[in-house]
């Protein structure tokens, strides 16, 4: 009894202390930071309790940001429909299937910083292909500067993180349909159910935990999403374009304010493990209610 207790403390020592090192210790330093004035080089700082919360909270660069972040939130989860009913056409037997099933995958693993380079030159007002494109069919009224217009860049950068994630989020939905039992369908079939019925009673229960799953992955990451408007517009124009990592970012480095970006920090993980904890309560207990 003894040496299987040995054996487990030991086998646990390890990740536990990882955990603890790398994970806790950070967040715990994070938090002390976040009550401090500490401006990230000198030595010395003063607590100031909840001062930079306050502050922040207050801040409209912030509320600016949170609604840029929240626009990416929304645009991506009013696709996920589209993107569950593209996952049950790849799963169908149909023509070329396993070569859209190859390809749909490789937006999401280009690196960044390329698929950033990509769209500034597709978005370039003077020559880009889009404009020269909507030239060509007629319809120069369409026609913006794409990265510099306030009314509509959120929109233009929306669209590249679209292309880059919606692959990825159809595989995992690919996944899930794949995982669901032929016997289900047929079955269905064989009751008479058509296929709006079969992907809203067997298909959607099915990859329940795969809609859980990509839900957080969304919400995650439009809280956190920083790569694509920090390389193609750098939140510009003006702050128009900045999300919250961005601003918490150059508030760290670029206006020597770490109390303050680290206070925004925590109120970044804060807000994923709330809103994913309510988004998790009210799919269970949709769930449970339609089972």
């Amino acid at each position: 009894m003894m040496q299987k207790r040995v054996l487990v403390i030991s086998f646990l020592a390890l990740p536990v202390g990882l955990l603890l090192l790398f994970l806790i210790y950070p967040t715990v330093k994070l938090f002390e930071y976040s009550m401090t004035d500490w401006n990230g080089i000198s030595r010395g700082f003063h607590f100031v309790g909840f001062e930079n919360y306050l502050k922040a909270l207050k801040m409209s660069q912030v509320w600016q940001s949170l609604s840029n972040n929240w626009l990416y939130f929304i645009i991506h989860a009013l696709l996920i429909p589209f993107e569950i009913l593209l996952a049950v056409m790849l799963n169908a037997k149909m023509r070329a299937s396993e070569f859209f099933r190859s390809i749909i995958l490789l937006p999401y693993i280009i690196n960044g910083v390329a698929v950033a380079y990509i769209f500034s030159y597709l978005y370039n007002p003077v020559n880009g292909p889009i404009n020269e494109l909507l030239t060509a069919v007629g319809l120069e009224g369409w026609i913006h500067n794409w990265l510099s217009d306030v009314k509509i860049v959120n929109y233009s950068l929306v669209a590249i993180s679209l292309w880059r994630f919606a692959g990825f989020h159809i595989i995992l939905f690919l996944a899930g349909v794949q995982s669901i039992p032929n016997d289900l369908y047929e079955a269905a079939t064989i009751d008479g159910a058509n296929k709006i019925q079969q992907i809203r009673f067997i298909v959607l229960p099915g990859i329940r935990r795969v809609i859980e799953i990509i839900l957080f992955l969304n919400i995650r990451g439009a809280l956190q999403v920083f790569d694509i408007p920090f390389l193609v517009t750098q939140g510009g124009p003006g702050t128009s374009s900045s999300t919250f990592t961005i601003f918490t970012i150059n508030t760290a480095f670029k206006f020597n304010s770490y109390g303050l970006a680290s206070a925004m920090a925590i109120i970044l993980m804060v807000m994923i493990i709330v809103f994913s904890f309510i988004q998790n309560l009210l799919i269970r207990e949709k769930g449970e209610k339609s089972s």
